[in-house]
């Protein structure tokens, strides 16, 4: 079952290092999401998945970056299936219905891109 809950976290801090697989934490039966960036050219935000939680088909007048960074994802991009793990990434274009789903927990970066 797919939960609509969403969490944010805090903010990252500028100029101060931090770990991409410690900014957002795993939460039962969520996705938790950090914005990292947010400017007008674009967005980076990071997101945990529990297992079995997704984000149903939707469209985004934007390309987006997905970067998988912990875990097993499937992510449909105008009907075709993409399986993505650790250290794998896919480009979503703009105005191509999409939806995720996680095979397992993951994490990834998205890299929403409006110019």
């Amino acid at each position: 079952m797919t939960s609509k809950k969403e969490h944010n976290e805090s903010a990252i801090i500028k100029a101060a290092k931090f770990n991409l697989l410690d900014a957002v934490s795993y939460q039962d039966n969520a996705i938790v999401s950090r914005e990292i960036a947010n400017k007008n050219s674009g967005t980076v935000t990071v997101f945990a998945f529990a297992k079995g939680q997704g984000l149903s088909e939707h469209t985004a007048p934007f390309d987006a970056l997905v970067y998988v960074f912990d875990g097993e994802v499937e992510i449909h991009i105008a009907g075709k299936p993409h399986f993505l793990k650790d250290g794998e990434m896919i480009i979503m274009p703009a105005n191509k219905p999409h939806a995720v789903k996680a095979l397992e927990k993951f994490k990834m970066l998205l890299i929403m891109l409006r110019s």
